[in-house]
């Protein structure tokens, strides 16, 4: 009798648990979304603001409002996060307790293009980005023929990434490009053209304008060029304003 007792102890045991991880786990799977992480992974220079993505996703879990936590299909919600023209990659994830989870990547000009009323950034993988009511980045303009866009932006990519360019050339403001693949830099400050040419041997103009700008900046004679012409082969060409 003692043995029958044990055994129906240990099978009322097992149901009450049973029962508990079950009413847990149907508890859980109806669980409402009841808040939204969102993590951006560069930097605070946010084209897309934190409350906008929150959005994005809340709108996009489901249009009835009974999707449930375990329900989502993170897959689906990651591919309409990455629609947007701000964003390079998202990854969504959930918690135990109730929240989604968002690491955004957004995307990341190197242009800015003007054309007439028509203005929009182009990213590193020459991709359109909306411009921004949060932030603008300080990012060459883009004028002239821009009909074929790798050149523009393998040109864009070598002036951010280049100290020299930025810091001692004062920036470059401007890109114009004109009969096909010849372009013209206009300065930041100073507001000098430097004739580049086409984007061929780019690491050997840019030595010839760096020792160019060494020499003219020792002797103080900078300011009195308007015009950098670096196409003609082992010499710099300038003409004074």
């Amino acid at each position: 009798m003692k043995k029958y007792i044990v055994h129906i102890k240990f099978l009322l045991l097992f149901l009450v648990i049973a029962f508990l991880f079950g009413f847990a786990a149907k508890r859980n799977s109806h669980k409402k979304i009841k808040a939204v992480d969102v993590y951006f992974t560069n930097g605070e220079n946010l084209f897309i603001t934190y409350e906008a993505v929150n959005k994005l996703l809340i709108q996009n879990l489901d249009t009835s409002q009974i999707q449930s936590v375990d329900s989502l299909f993170l897959n689906d919600l990651e591919k309409k996060v990455r629609s947007n023209k701000m964003i390079r990659n998202a990854d969504i994830y959930k918690t135990i307790d109730g929240k989604i989870g968002a690491v955004i990547t957004q995307r990341t000009p190197i242009l800015r293009v003007v054309m007439g009323k028509e203005s929009y950034y182009l990213d590193e993988e020459g991709k359109i980005m909306p411009l921004s009511d949060n932030y603008s980045a300080r990012v060459p303009i883009i004028s002239g023929e821009i009909s074929k866009t790798q050149d523009l932006i393998d040109l864009a990519y070598k002036i951010n990434k280049d100290a020299f360019l930025q810091k001692q050339v004062t920036g470059i403001e401007q890109i114009h490009k004109e009969n096909g693949d010849q372009f013209n830099l206009k300065t930041r400050i100073g507001d000098q053209l430097i004739v580049l040419g086409t984007i061929f041997n780019f690491q050997e103009k840019k030595n010839k304008l760096k020792a160019f700008y060494q020499k003219a900046l020792s002797d103080s004679i900078l300011e009195q060029y308007d015009t950098i012409n670096l196409k003609f082969k082992n010499q710099v060409v300038c003409s004074k304003k």
